[in-house]
């Protein structure tokens, strides 16, 4: 059996061209057309299509609610979402939205066959022209959350932390330190405390997962 299509697209125009260049690849159908969100939702609904290819931009609401619905309704359908803007932050909202592939309109024909073929197989697909912007947002993000996991702690406190990450006990960290055993304990309690975690493991795997030795 091939691939089962439908498109959903507010622009009669693109529908007819998107339905076209499909109908001439081997083992692809269009087997719907719609134009509004809830059009999307009541077809995807009846036909079962295999993928919807669905804009952003529709009457009635946005491709992201639509695409959010179809997906709870049918999790197995795959959605590509087709779209005129290279927008980092849309593309964001369609992947919480589950959407399994995000495709500029801008493409060639060529590249979205292959996206349709990639995405009804189970793989997902993101346009390089966003791509490179997504991982720069997360890799701003992975920053930004770094930066703030230490920021409660003194440079004491971090000294000591590491040393617990490494399995030290509070007497050995103290004769490393010069501190007595007991003000290590209180510095490890306050520590504890300011991380939010209940325990010595914990905060050694809070440690580890941020990266302490870049801040030392």
């Amino acid at each position: 059996m091939g691939l089962r299509i439908l498109l959903v697209d507010d622009h009669e125009v693109v529908r007819v061209g998107v339905r076209a260049l499909i109908e001439r690849q081997p083992g692809m159908e269009v087997v719907g057309e719609a134009s509004t969100v809830g059009d999307a939702i009541t077809q995807a609904e009846q036909l079962a299509p295999d993928v919807v290819v669905l804009d952003v931009r529709l009457p009635g609401g946005n491709g992201l609610q639509a695409c959010q619905q179809i997906k709870a309704q049918r999790p197995e359908t795959r959605v590509i979402i087709l779209t005129s803007y290279p927008d980092e932050q849309i593309l964001f909202d369609a992947i919480a939205s589950g959407a399994d592939g995000y495709v500029l309109k801008r493409v060639g024909s060529d590249d979205l066959i292959r996206a349709l073929e990639r995405v009804g197989r189970g793989d997902s697909m993101l346009d390089p022209a966003v791509t490179e912007k997504v991982f720069a947002k997360m890799r701003e993000a992975r920053q930004q959350e770094r930066a703030h996991a230490f920021a409660d702690l003194s440079g004491q406190d971090l000294q000591i932390l590491a040393r617990v990450a490494e399995g030290e006990t509070n007497r050995e960290i103290g004769a490393a330190l010069q501190l007595s055993e007991k003000t290590v304990r209180n510095y490890v309690s306050i520590i504890l405390g300011k991380l939010g975690v209940n325990s010595r493991a914990q905060a050694a795997a809070y440690a580890a997962r941020h990266r302490i030795e870049d801040y030392l």
